[in-house]
């Protein structure tokens, strides 16, 4: 099996912390090289320095921030005039919990701008580099609420499906150039965004957050939240040349949680 990224460049966003972060040290692991992209410099230089490197190795940054795709646009342009680019990994963070119905529609508005538009905007840029390189894998990190929609989070259901459909649909107009589009869905994940969810609920029902994780854990059938490195795994081995095959689908890394096929 081939999972040598030797000699592949990478552009992984929401990298500095979480599964972006995990994703990024996986990819660089298998000997691709890093272009990391997120908001905070400060932490994109503390990621950069934590990455595995050879001699054939030499890993990036770009700032940017996902609430403002003018500046994502530019970031990535500069980039690809530069760079080629293999592998992307869409990743941000995703939209505060709530019900859909109480939901103001500017939030709604945010949520596409920071995840489908910005998504969009970075595949229209490097999608010619992989062209050329005749070499692509788009990794889309969304959620198990595109297969089913996940109580409390109105808005990120609404706009996890978007995403994902977009993604269905450029799978099948990019794959005769050799590009794959696939979406990893993570579950229960021990990230901020998972920890800063739990302590909402816990607030709102006046419960503990320990009594909110536990329920979360029961729904588990593994008996346990995952790991960031897990879901990175999936994302490494989707990026890899293994994977050329796979394409357009929807893969869930949740402990089997998911209660649908």
């Amino acid at each position: 099996m081939n999972l040598d990224l030797t000699g592949k460049e990478a552009v992984v966003c929401g990298s500095t912390q979480g599964i972006g972060k995990a994703a990024a040290l996986e990819l660089a692991a298998l000997g691709a090289t890093i272009t990391l992209m997120a908001r905070d410099e400060n932490k994109l230089k503390e990621t950069l320095t934590a990455l595995p490197r050879s001699h054939a190795q030499h890993h990036r940054y770009l700032v940017a921030d996902f609430t403002d795709p003018d500046q994502v646009e530019k970031a990535i342009q500069h980039h690809v005039t530069n760079y080629p680019v293999h592998i992307l990994v869409n990743n941000t963070g995703g939209p505060p919990g709530g019900l859909a119905i109480e939901a103001h529609p500017s939030e709604f508005i945010k949520a596409f701008s920071a995840h489908l538009i910005c998504n969009q905007l970075l595949v229209q840029a490097v999608v010619p580099s992989m062209k050329k390189e005749h070499y692509g894998r788009i990794i889309n990190i969304i959620s198990t609420s595109v297969k089913i929609p996940l109580k409390g989070l109105g808005v990120s259901n609404t706009v996890r499906g978007a995403v994902a459909n977009w993604a269905k649909t450029l799978s099948v107009e990019l794959a005769a150039s050799g590009i794959t589009v696939n979406n990893v869905l993570p579950g229960a994940t021990m990230t901020g965004r998972l920890e800063a969810l739990a302590q909402t609920r816990a607030t709102k029902t006046g419960r503990s957050y320990e009594e909110v994780m536990a329920e979360m854990v029961a729904e588990i059938p593994a008996g346990r939240v995952g790991e960031p490195h897990e879901v990175a795994a999936a994302i490494a081995f989707l990026a890899t040349p293994a994977a050329a095959y796979i394409n357009g689908i929807n893969v869930p890394v949740d402990g089997g949680r998911t209660g649908s096929l």
